[in-house]
């Protein structure tokens, strides 16, 4: 969290650049409908480039697109018949997988190289997400060179790829959906403005305020409405006993997100509705210590990004409901759709007013 306070003006920088490519596209009346979608994503984007790589959104623009047609590819070919031994066939769609993978891997290992020549020349590592675990990697290595410790390059390069796509593309639905939800309960919206307003004013949000907004709580909710992983899988790494359930060592458990947190039984028969006020009292009261709310997973393997997707989700949150009041479009067409993560599928088509 302490380094997390440092990447706060980095948020905030996406953020107003998110406003001033909406206040573009303003009429007369200082309205405009918009797909937000796009906009998230690209927002996202530049946020996890700014933070783990030090760059702009241009520069990491093209490991972005290939990430994106790679995760399609994929989503593809998952939904097709299965054919044992097909992934080995010289097909169109294998083959482009194949050249996105090579191509991925050689633009994220000319970043990693450029700073790895720095770090041994002394100069001071970058305090950025790659720069902290390239340092790290690196003083570890150097102090217990006998017990092949520390990760390879090949191990910092998946590293990478999982800042890209986990960092991008949950925070995107996550702030997405949100916006969504506050287009359709306009109550919600206004309390949270006239909070942002209240505390923050014309002003950037600053770290130490922001963990005492609403926004938290709607947050919550609708991360337990909208999860963006819809399942996780753990492997069983010895012999379990799981009720009247005897697991094997080496098989797979898979959870659903999504089933647990519309579990009626659990969260009452107004599991399906918006309802921010059930995590006003934090999340351990709601859920009781049961594992019933899992947006980043649990336990030891909790998604390590957590506090940097929800902060980052906050701030550009408040600094939207610092400028615009929004509806849901006409045009939009509500239709939650898993690609990879669970996302709009024909877009987040709402109209905004600048306040």
């Amino acid at each position: 969290m302490e380094k997390l306070k440092h990447m706060v003006p980095k948020f905030s920088v996406s953020s107003c650049e998110l406003i001033e490519k909406w206040e573009r596209l303003l009429n007369t009346e200082n309205k405009c409908e918009v797909d937000v979608w796009p906009y998230i994503h690209s927002f996202t984007g530049d946020v996890i480039s700014r933070t783990a790589f030090g760059s702009s959104f241009e520069e990491g623009k093209r490991i972005f697109e290939l990430q994106d047609e790679l995760g399609k590819l994929i989503v593809k070919a998952l939904m097709s018949i299965y054919i044992p031994g097909s992934r080995f066939l010289p097909t169109k769609n294998n083959k482009r997988i194949k050249e996105i993978s090579r191509e991925v891997k050689r633009s994220i290992k000319q970043i990693i190289d450029k700073r790895l020549v720095a770090l041994k020349a002394g100069e001071d590592g970058h305090d950025d997400l790659l720069g902290i675990l390239l340092d790290s990697n690196y003083h570890e290595i150097k102090h217990n060179e006998s017990s092949h410790s520390g990760l390879s390059i090949d191990d910092i390069i998946e590293e990478c790829k999982v800042f890209y796509l986990a960092g991008k593309e949950t925070t995107a639905n996550a702030i997405v959906w949100t916006l969504i939800l506050l287009a359709q309960h306009s109550e919600w919206q206004t309390r949270a403005r006239q909070e942002v307003l209240h505390v923050f004013g014309d002003k950037k949000p600053d770290y130490e305020r922001l963990s005492h907004l609403k926004i938290q709580m709607i947050l919550n909710e609708s991360l337990r409405l909208y999860p963006p992983a819809l399942n996780f899988k753990r492997e069983i790494q010895e012999e379990t006993k799981l009720g009247n359930l005897i697991l094997p060592a080496g098989c797979y458990v898979q959870v659903s997100t999504l089933i647990l947190h519309h579990d009626k039984d659990f969260w009452g028969e107004d599991a399906d509705e918006f309802k921010p006020e059930r995590f006003s009292e934090g999340i351990s009261k709601v859920t009781k210590g049961q594992f019933m709310y899992v947006p980043f997973s649990g336990g030891l393997r909790i998604c390590v990004g957590m506090n940097f997707a929800m902060l980052e989700a906050k701030i550009a949150l408040a600094t939207i409901l610092q400028h615009f009041s929004f509806e849901l479009s006409p045009s939009y067409a509500h239709a939650p759709f898993p690609m990879l993560t669970l996302q709009p599928q024909f877009g987040a088509h709402l109209i905004l007013k600048k306040l």
